[in-house]
């Protein structure tokens, strides 16, 4: 099964040598389930050339946020919708969970509650789960027929999934203790001290980053009736 990987922004120089790239991440978070991927940097106006250049696709995280003017947005909107459309499965993470509702008639807004950085715990289903995280933007509204699968009193709105057709999550399962170290290094000007300190203090506590990984590859994997059987 062939992924596409629609990626929405770039890791900085400074910390590529010590986590990789979005790419990278995505693919050792879904790695042991027999995928092949194939990356298009839509961030750099590189798109597929169709739907069926993949079997299922998988929208990055990025530091813009889904309201900016920037060139790709609307085109990754479209792109999402005819993906949405054919359908294929699709998956969006961060940046992700947020492009893909808005493309689909959701809100996104940046959350009057602020940045929410580091470990931070859902409910998920009836368990609660542990994830990092690193955003201020929020799907305030999800588009109709979105179910909110999981929550905390932060994020209202932490993973939407949409039928069988797609699934995002806010928080980061990507995300290891090294990335978020760097992002506190390079990126925590705009965070509250206090936010700051507590995602410090949380490094090395235990996340569920596997747990979820496994969900998004059992989403991408599961048989659908508007897929064709294997020959």
């Amino acid at each position: 099964m062939l992924i596409g990987i629609l990626q929405c922004g770039h890791i900085s120089p400074e910390l590529r040598p010590h986590v990789g790239g979005y790419s990278e991440m995505y693919q050792t978070l879904l790695q042991g389930h027999g995928f092949e991927f194939a990356t298009w940097k839509v961030c750099d106006m590189e798109f597929p050339n169709s739907v069926d250049a993949a079997d299922a696709f998988l929208v990055s995280g990025s530091r813009h946020g889904v309201y900016e003017d920037l060139p790709w947005i609307e085109p990754l909107e479209r792109s999402i919708q005819a993906i949405y459309l054919a359908p294929k499965p699709l998956v969006g993470i961060c940046f992700g969970h947020q492009i893909i509702a808005q493309a689909l008639g959701g809100r996104v807004e940046p959350s009057e509650k602020g940045w929410g950085v580091g470990r931070m715990e859902y409910l998920y289903g009836d368990e609660t789960v542990a994830l990092n995280a690193w955003h201020r933007d929020q799907v305030i509204t999800p588009p109709e027929g979105a179910k909110t699968v999981s929550a905390n009193r932060f994020c209202d709105h932490a993973a939407l999934l949409y039928g069988d057709r797609a699934f995002t999550v806010q928080p980061h399962p990507e995300f290891t203790s090294a990335m978020i170290q760097g992002l506190i290094n390079t990126r925590g000007e705009t965070v509250p001290e206090a936010r700051l300190a507590y995602a410090q203090k949380m490094l090395d506590a235990p996340t569920d980053s596997a747990r979820i990984g496994n969900d998004i590859a059992e989403f991408l994997k599961m048989k659908r009736t508007w897929q064709e059987s294997p020959a």
